[in-house]
């Protein structure tokens, strides 16, 4: 059941509401079904146990056998 966001043409009320797909959304405040469907928009945190390893610091010695400097990095 996916929430969608509306605005009722009727009484200007902005909600959001689970919607079936049996069922037709009406306003909570006036029970108007003259709905606008509304564009949704969401956030995506982010998380320090979920971002990326650091980049190593270029010509730092990364052990590679031709010594710094040798790697992609340069």
């Amino acid at each position: 059941m996916p929430i969608y966001e509306y605005a009722c043409q009727d009484c200007g009320q902005r909600f959001e509401t689970l919607v079936r797909s049996d069922t037709v959304p009406e306003c909570p405040h006036c029970h108007s079904t003259a709905l606008d469907k509304q564009l949704s928009v969401f956030a995506a945190g982010k998380s320090e146990a979920h971002a990326p390893a650091p980049m190593p610091n270029p010509c730092a010695g990364c052990g590679r056998a031709g010594g710094p400097g040798s790697c992609a990095f340069d």
